[in-house]
């Protein structure tokens, strides 16, 4: 499967947290914190940039990238 290619311009994106965290370690809670999101299917924009990239990648499911 090829990687799908995302922008990476210095822009902004757009993270929904559409899971919630619990049952899920206390470390993946505190990453949906320090973005700010405090609601279910909130959405909340960031700087496009490969740390914020990381930072979602590192809880896939529980949040998601919005075009």
């Amino acid at each position: 499967m090829a990687k799908k290619e995302e922008k990476t311009d210095g822009g902004t994106i757009t993270i929904q947290y559409y899971r919630s965290s619990i049952g899920y370690a206390k470390k993946q809670k505190e990453i949906v914190k320090a973005l700010g999101i405090t609601k279910l299917n909130q959405k909340v924009t960031r700087p496009d940039n490969p740390s914020m990239r990381g930072i979602v990648a590192k809880v896939p499911h529980l949040l998601r990238i919005v075009e």
